[in-house]
């Protein structure tokens, strides 16, 4: 039977197309990430497409082992290694998760329906989660993801997480092919393994980031011990050394700019809350201003009214001086000092006077029946005879101060302009 052709892979130019609209997505829809760091998640993924051009990025729903399920990105293909010689493709699905790219993602294999993950791995659990050194070390913004791709692919050379569970046909002219990656089964140590019956397609396995902590990869001491050995024979000692020298200069370097940051940040806050502060005395030193302004005005006019009352009381001292030099103080009475301007005034001085004169006499009396000089009896005939007349002066007071009134309010009333209705 011949298969199908196989539809063409999607060109590069679609892969950064694709990347650039989800990551440029906003509202409900947008991708979870962080506005700062979407670009590198964009050039990581373009950097793997173009080494690796399975590795088709994708967004798909992961759920947390909280329950939480959220859209993200994925990218999944196989990854070649080199075992015995020989080269073999191991799919995988890696995650991007909400904290990419700060923090490691989360690398599955993902078997076929004739693949089963060894037992006992040293580096990937039997839920099919990958854990190696390069994603423990994992250092923004060194880290990316090709690299990631070429240490799993060095790892899996070492000791391949997957083998065949398909029984060797005896008659091969009839195999229908069922195997998607063929060459995979290419080591014959692989097709002689245990036979066991095929398995269902795999789901993904839970996160590892999730709160429900159903999974927990961790490597034995022995395995560290052994992959280690295994890198330091293949890898040159200078170029790790390079590398760990320039991720720890870009780690303190960005420590340095971080650092940086919040200082200006601080200062910052420092020069804004200043520039409150010298708003707030600006606005209250121009009130002030305002006020003293407004009390300068006020007092200026006070002066000149008092100006113009000084002018008066000299014109009025100038006019009377010569009188009262020509005439002689000596024939001056008090009662003429003052002239009433009409009856009313007149009839009002009076009143006035005789009340305050019968308030001195009364005054006399209670000192003089204290001291004894005067009997009770006149004493109190006395006291009410001029109460009675007291009565008097101060009701006849009020009832001119009353006709005084009223003549005022009928003399402004004749002044004021008549108005036409």
């Amino acid at each position: 039977m011949v298969q199908p052709p196989p539809s063409p892979s999607p060109s590069p130019q679609q892969h950064q197309q694709f990347l650039s609209t989800v990551l440029s997505q906003r509202g409900p829809s947008s991708l979870p990430y962080n506005e700062d760091v979407k670009w590198l998640i964009r050039q990581h993924l373009i950097s793997l497409t173009e080494a690796y051009p399975s590795m088709s990025p994708k967004t798909a729903v992961f759920t947390h082992n909280d329950g939480r399920s959220v859209n993200l990105l994925q990218s999944e293909g196989t990854i070649p290694m080199v075992y015995q010689n020989v080269t073999y493709n191991i799919p995988v699905v890696i995650w991007l998760m909400e904290t990419y790219p700060r923090y490691a993602p989360a690398v599955y294999v993902n078997p076929t329906r004739d693949m089963v993950i060894k037992r006992q791995h040293p580096f990937v659990n039997p839920n099919g989660l990958v854990v190696v050194s390069y994603l423990q070390n994992w250092v923004y913004p060194s880290s990316n993801l090709l690299d990631l791709c070429r240490n799993l692919s060095h790892y899996f050379g070492l000791d391949p997480p997957l083998y065949s569970n398909r029984r060797p046909n005896p008659n091969p002219s009839v195999n229908p092919n069922l195997n998607p990656n063929p060459s995979f089964n290419a080591n014959p140590s692989f097709s002689n393994a245990s036979v066991r019956p095929a398995i269902p397609p795999r789901t993904y396995p839970p996160s590892p980031y999730g709160g429900g902590g159903r999974v927990s990869p961790s490597l034995s001491s022995n395995s560290l011990t052994s992959l280690g050995s295994g890198v330091s024979a293949t890898e040159d000692p200078a170029e790790v050394y390079r590398r760990n020298v320039i991720n720890k200069l870009v780690e303190s370097v960005h420590g340095d700019v971080e650092e940086l940051r919040k200082k200006r940040e601080v200062e910052m806050e420092g020069m804004l809350s200043a520039q409150n502060v010298l708003r707030v005395r600006e606005e209250e030193v121009n009130k002030g201003l305002r006020e003293m302004r407004e009390e300068k005005e006020g007092l200026e006019q006070q002066l000149q009214m008092v100006l113009m009352n000084t002018d008066v009381l000299e014109a009025w001292v100038k006019e009377n001086e010569g009188k009262l030099s020509g005439g002689g103080l000596e024939g001056v009475s008090g009662d003429e000092v003052f002239e009433p301007v009409d009856g009313l005034s007149k009839q009002m001085l009076e009143c006035t006077a005789a009340d305050l004169a019968i308030e001195d006499v009364i005054y006399a009396l209670d000192k003089a029946v204290q001291e004894g000089a005067i009997p009770v009896d006149v004493y109190l005939r006395n006291v009410r005879l001029l109460s009675r007349e007291q009565f008097v002066h101060r009701a006849t007071a009020m009832k001119v101060r009353a006709a005084q009134m009223q003549a005022q309010v009928t003399s402004m009333a004749s002044r004021a302009p008549p108005y036409a209705v």
